[in-house]
């Protein structure tokens, strides 16, 4: 598999390289042919945004965009703005917009472009995959592809249609450039520390992740104001197919990293639930910047004005018969610090754990435990498995708290989870050059969505 050893520091080589070269002309005074175009369409979600953070080499700084006018357009224009108008290493992106109410035909009428971003509402996220795929364009996908199992279903034929175009389907995977996930999937495959990966049981699982999220947050510096179909079950997904999407796809990179999966074969679910997060009108209003609750809404109202938000769910599966157990789940503010992430990898010799509670700081941390009783020579196998991951990764070492070894990790590489989304984006674009995804990245989208939105299926059922 291909470890993308680069990518921790490439945030800071985008701001190095960033320039708006990247949209000059050739010397010939023409346009050079093979630069990527982006398209930008419907982006009601901020992450289309946070893709044009930074500028690319081989990156058209001209954008067109296609959306409906409207205050989730503004959202991300205002954004990019912000993103051009900084003093440090500005972006310099023109962004050439069209609002009519047939934009996404107008977009694949016109083609200005090579490759659509999509991230905005996802009721018809796989809709626009299937019609742009259709009219030979590359697509990168804000997660989720597809929330229901209907649109699975749509997003396979995508993928057919894609590889039979010869274009690039991708989604955004962010989580694969965090530190901590990247290290831990590096000690997983150090047999003389993890040993082997543990089955486990439906009750004592594997693997275990369970990702808390915020409705209230900041992005760049700002206060996020959600669009009110975010809290639309039918339009954003429930938690389990969306941010579950990311936690699936983790237990899929880190456990079985290069390997093509099967999810005809691969994949059972055995259990699955789905539970609300109630928020008051007013929580609502600080949220969404409205005073009242939409008509769509009205089904998930109780006791007159408490929402009660599709926000929670957990799935337990085997993934080639290991116990995985995923929990999603959403609240409305976080007292201190911001999302977090807590996962559990069992190994016969050893256990890896990352935490990002208080005693952390609110920052993932990465941590490794014998597995069983305390092995003599457990502290030999630690410090050999760090000095060849230092080699791929320097300055990381560990040190001995009680019976649990810290990994201890430079600052350099904590480049924020807003930079992930350039780091994506750079994978992206050496895949474009090359023309073509790894040989296991279709077969396991596919898996990963099929394990989300079956899992879904079977909690709504429940």
């Amino acid at each position: 598999m291909q470890r993308y050893t680069t990518i921790l520091f490439s945030a800071l080589m985008i701001g190095a390289t960033a320039c708006q070269s990247a949209g000059d002309k050739k010397d010939n005074g023409t346009k050079d042919s093979s630069m990527v175009k982006l398209l930008t369409l419907d982006p009601g979600h901020f992450h289309a945004a946070l893709v044009q953070k930074v500028s690319y080499p081989g990156v058209d700084t001209t954008v067109h965009v296609y959306a409906p006018d409207g205050p989730e357009l503004q959202a991300y224009l205002n954004l990019v703005k912000q993103y051009n108008q900084r003093a440090d290493n500005p972006t310099h992106w023109n962004e050439q917009v069209y609002t009519g109410n047939n934009f996404a035909e107008k977009m694949l009428e016109e083609k200005k472009g090579n490759v659509v971003v999509l991230s905005g509402n996802n009721r018809l996220k796989t809709d626009y995959i299937q019609r742009a795929v259709a009219a030979g364009l590359n697509v990168l996908a804000d997660k989720p592809m597809a929330i229901n199992s209907t649109n699975f279903t749509k997003l396979v034929e995508a993928f057919d249609g894609a590889g039979k175009k010869n274009v690039l389907l991708y989604d955004i995977m962010t989580e694969r450039s965090e530190i901590t996930n990247i290290l831990q999937q590096e000690l997983i495959h150090q047999p003389g520390l993890f040993g082997e990966l543990t089955k486990g049981t439906e009750k004592d699982p594997a693997v275990m992740i369970e990702s808390v999220h915020y409705f209230y947050k900041n992005v760049s510096g700002k206060p996020l104001v959600r669009p009110e179909w975010f809290f639309d079950a039918a339009q954003q997904g429930d938690a389990i197919a969306d941010v579950g999407t990311h936690l699936v796809d983790l237990v899929q990179w880190q456990c079985f990293p290069g390997i093509s999966l099967d999810y005809t074969k691969d994949i059972q679910i055995h259990t699955a639930r789905v539970w609300p997060t109630p928020l008051t009108l007013s929580q609502y209003a600080s949220i969404t910047g409205k005073d009242a609750y939409p008509e769509y809404l009205k089904p998930d109202i109780v006791k007159d004005s408490i929402l009660n938000t599709h926000a929670n769910g957990e799935m337990n599966y085997t993934l080639k018969d290991i116990h995985v157990k995923i929990i999603a789940r959403w609240d409305y503010k976080a007292a201190e610090g911001g999302d977090t992430h807590h996962e559990i990898i069992k190994g016969t010799k050893a256990t890896l754990e990352i935490r990002q509670g208080k005693a952390e700081n609110y920052k993932p941390v990465l941590y490794i435990m014998p597995s069983g009783s305390t092995q003599e020579d457990f502290g030999a196998a630690v410090q050999q498995a760090i000095t060849t991951i230092a080699a791929k990764y320097p300055g990381v070492t560990a040190e001995k708290q009680g019976n649990e070894w810290k990994v201890i990790i430079p600052a350099s590489y904590d480049v924020g989870h807003e930079a992930h989304f350039g780091q994506v984006m750079e994978r992206y674009l050496q895949y474009i050059k090359e023309e073509k995804l790894p040989e296991w990245e279709v077969p396991n989208m596919i898996t990963k969505y099929y394990t989300t939105t079956k899992a879904l299926e079977i909690a709504t059922k429940n």
